[in-house]
């Protein structure tokens, strides 16, 4: 299975080095890029029901502009019941605070935190919780 990715997140060096992460894994799938997570919600919103274009796995920065990766997870959560599928949601962030960490852990949305810089271990690692 050749998963489809979600990345969620302000920053364009962020998404460049991530999307290139992803390639270099050889996931020749294409990677859906947000830049803010109002957009995001919105191409959830419209496409809820339908499977081939929901991703399998959305990688969330939490700190953000406008809407940040808490309050995107707060109306993502109320539209996730009419997914055909599961999509597992990690949290990417350089942030080590722990009130971060333990508020992501009582979510059962989220499936993991991943702490900044994201790399090709911390890739395979994620997508091993969607292909097991």
């Amino acid at each position: 299975m050749t998963p489809k990715i979600c990345v969620i997140d302000d920053d364009t060096i962020y998404q460049f080095t991530t999307k290139k992460i992803i390639s270099n894994a050889g996931i020749k799938e294409e990677v859906l890029i947000f830049s803010d997570a109002e957009n995001a919600l919105e191409f959830f919103n419209t496409e809820s029901e339908n499977r081939d274009k929901l991703p399998d796995i959305i990688f969330l920065d939490i700190n953000m502009p406008f809407m940040d990766g808490w309050q995107f997870l707060d109306a993502f959560a109320k539209i996730v019941p009419r997914f055909p599928k599961s999509i597992e949601v990690f949290l990417v962030s350089s942030s080590v605070d722990e009130a971060d960490t333990d508020r992501a852990a009582k979510i059962p949305l989220i499936s993991g935190y991943i702490f900044k810089p994201f790399t090709k271990e911390k890739l395979w690692e994620s997508l091993s919780r969607i292909q097991s």
